[in-house]
């Protein structure tokens, strides 16, 4: 009887256990993992992923066309551990029949939470009112120090009314917001009769928000889509928030429009580069609130993304239908 020839997975780096118990269990893969929390070097990965049947990778990891050639013909399947797939070459990917799995759906909840989070964290000045806690700048009560912006009837923009749009405005809707518009590709009817959103053009959300939420996919359209003209239609008491793609946002005419008061503030939970340099002028701004792309950063939801990756790792090498599946 001729031997089990086993299928090469490489893993780019250290998962959740859960889904690393689900491919240790995988009696027909031999898998190899980069043992650590940062990133493989480039040319490791072209050198570990030479032959490989299956490659799990996550969403900080480049998948082009030169990684693509060093695999070889061998490569079947990638699952990403993110929803998002801009990281990954998918003309290149689809011209050589590899199929991709996903994790969309499972992180809306946990991404849609942390932006009310970064949106009430920053209307309100947390960051500001901490620090003037700690460093003595918290001298007596008075009318109009560390005031900021409420969502009480106010008007709410969300750019992209997708799974992670829905869910931010339905946790937003108990606040008492007023109304809700949103852009995108086209209306979504269906999904806005939950909170009775309006469908606008992109110029109509940003003059007529008190806040914009940002939750749409990078794509060519969207690309740079919150730029000068974009930031000079809001209002001066306007807040911004962006939980999409850094790609999505123009961060130097951002920061002209915060440092020039032409907005009020900014929460942003992704940036251009990321991580973001220290030095950069965003940084230096008290009206701009960063967090390091921590979105769905809750210890359930990244092991259930890590289990549903290696789901659809091991599906997609067995021939069998992923748990989801990105057609391409």
């Amino acid at each position: 009887m001729r031997p089990l020839r086993l299928m090469k997975v490489f893993i780019t780096r250290r998962i959740p256990p859960e889904g690393s118990a689900a491919l240790a269990r995988a009696a027909d893969c031999e898998v190899e993992q980069w043992d650590s929390d940062e990133p493989i070097p480039r040319e490791d990965l072209e050198q570990r992923m030479a032959g490989a049947h299956g490659l799990l990778c996550l969403l900080s990891d480049r998948i082009d066309k030169k990684l693509l050639d060093a695999a070889g013909a061998n490569l079947k399947v990638i699952s990403t551990m993110s929803v998002g797939v801009d990281h990954l070459a998918l003309d290149e990917i689809k011209k050589r029949g590899i199929r991709v799995g996903y994790t969309p759906g499972v992180l809306t909840d946990a991404t849609a939470e942390l932006a009310v989070s970064l949106l009430l964290t920053t209307c309100r000045r947390l960051p500001e009112a901490i620090a003037e806690v700690k460093n003595g700048g918290w001298t007596s009560w008075k009318p109009l120090w560390m005031c900021g912006h409420g969502l009480s009837q106010s008007t709410v923009g969300i750019v992209g009314l997708g799974r992670i749009g829905q869910a931010i405005a339905r946790r937003l809707k108990p606040f008492g917001v007023q109304r809700f518009l949103y852009t995108g590709r086209q209306p979504r009817p269906q999904e806005a009769a939950e909170f009775q959103a309006e469908f606008v053009s992109t110029p109509e959300l940003a003059a007529e928000s008190d806040f914009i939420v940002v939750a749409c996919s990078l794509t060519p359209a969207t690309r740079g889509l919150c730029n000068k003209d974009f930031f000079q239609w809001m209002k001066k008491t306007a807040v911004f928030v962006n939980i999409s793609r850094g790609e999505v946002v123009d961060q130097d005419d951002l920061y002209q429009a915060l440092a020039s008061g032409q907005i009020a503030a900014a929460g942003l939970d992704v940036t251009t580069p990321e991580p973001l340099p220290t030095d950069h002028p965003l940084l230096t701004l008290k009206n701009c609130v960063i967090l390091p792309h921590i979105g769905s950063a809750t210890h359930r939801t990244r092991n259930i993304m890590s289990v549903l990756a290696a789901d659809n790792l091991l599906a997609g090498l067995r021939g069998e239908p992923m748990p989801s599946e990105l057609k391409l």
